[in-house]
């Protein structure tokens, strides 16, 4: 497997992307490769400054760079040469098996619906988080930002790539599928939950186990959580504020620690035609690293093949 890294992108790049691969590569094994995106140069110098073999990465030199205040489509056309475009051309003639990147979000989004495309019978491409379980697993919420109005049919089909997601990646058997609600009942909810109960009730395309509400999430009720993209970032926006809150005042434990976002580097672009990695434009060189590790088990499980099976 081949892994495109961005490092040019991000808040406290190259230093931190470019520390965070070598701290990946050191984890993968020998027929896995990362390849940087980049200013060849400055990657070189980082990583002989660190003791490292250049020879165990693979660089692909570029001239200009997205950077995190551009406005995502003037910067997508007018920087051909940039990292994200470059890595997106790589990705898309085959080159990468993977591609992640911690820069600009929207030009990752646009890469994404324009560059590799959605696959085809997907409504609406979607991005999710991890959900740290009480009893030590993990679940998965989706939407988390892209799609903030959602229909019935759109949340329908998150309910399809979260259970692929979380069977295929985090081999989550039989993923059970929850809608987020205001109650259990199914009358319970706006119109929007009240509709896409109904479509999802008795569906055989996945597990769905009716309305989830919001204090259970972290609960082993339901391992993926569907909801539109304000809901679902307004939860990991909290998610993240409560561990700040927890963190600042000594109280973090085993658990609690799960919900740093470093531990999980970044999210998935579900429903595109090739794995495209967002990280957290704060990122340092763990959260890249981690956000590495997750390429490369979405590359091996091959997940947007699985994809496109589930929506013939």
């Amino acid at each position: 497997m081949n892994i495109g890294l961005d490092i040019m992108g991000g808040d406290f790049a190259p230093e931190a992307t470019v520390l965070g691969a070598i701290e990946a590569q050191k984890q993968f094994s020998k027929q896995h490769t990362i390849t940087l995106v980049g200013d060849s140069d400055i990657a070189k110098a980082i990583i002989e400054r660190e003791g490292v073999d250049t020879s165990l990465f693979d660089f692909v030199h570029t001239s200009e760079v997205i950077e995190m205040g551009d406005h995502a489509t003037k910067a997508m056309r007018k920087k051909p040469d940039s990292s994200i475009n470059v890595g997106f051309k790589l990705l898309g003639d085959g080159k990468l098996d993977a591609f992640s990147s911690a820069g600009n979000s929207g030009a990752m989004l646009i890469g994404s619906m324009f560059s590799i495309r959605p696959i085809g019978g997907v409504i609406r491409p979607c991005i999710t988080s991890v959900l740290p379980k009480e009893s030590g697993g993990v679940g998965v919420i989706l939407d988390v930002g892209i799609n903030a109005d959602c229909k019935p049919d759109v949340l329908y089909q998150f309910a399809i790539l979260g259970s692929l997601y979380a069977e295929f990646v985090f081999n989550i058997k039989n993923p059970k599928v929850g809608l987020l609600n205001i109650g259990e009942e199914k009358e319970k909810g706006n119109l929007l939950a009240q509709a896409t109960h109904q479509l999802m009730d008795g569906s055989e395309d996945f597990n769905f186990i009716g309305n989830i509400e919001g204090r259970e999430i972290f609960e082993d009720k339901a391992d993926v959580v569907v909801c539109d993209g304000f809901t679902g970032n307004v939860i990991l926006k909290e998610a993240e504020a409560f561990y700040t809150l927890i963190a600042k005042r000594g109280l973090l434990d085993d658990y609690f620690e799960r919900f740093n976002y470093e531990n999980y580097g970044g999210t998935p672009v579900l429903g595109v035609n090739g794995n495209v990695l967002i990280g957290h434009g704060i990122s340092n060189s763990k959260a890249i690293k981690n956000m590495l590790n997750l390429a490369l088990d979405l590359a091996e499980a091959n997940l947007p093949n699985k994809i496109k099976k589930a929506f013939k």
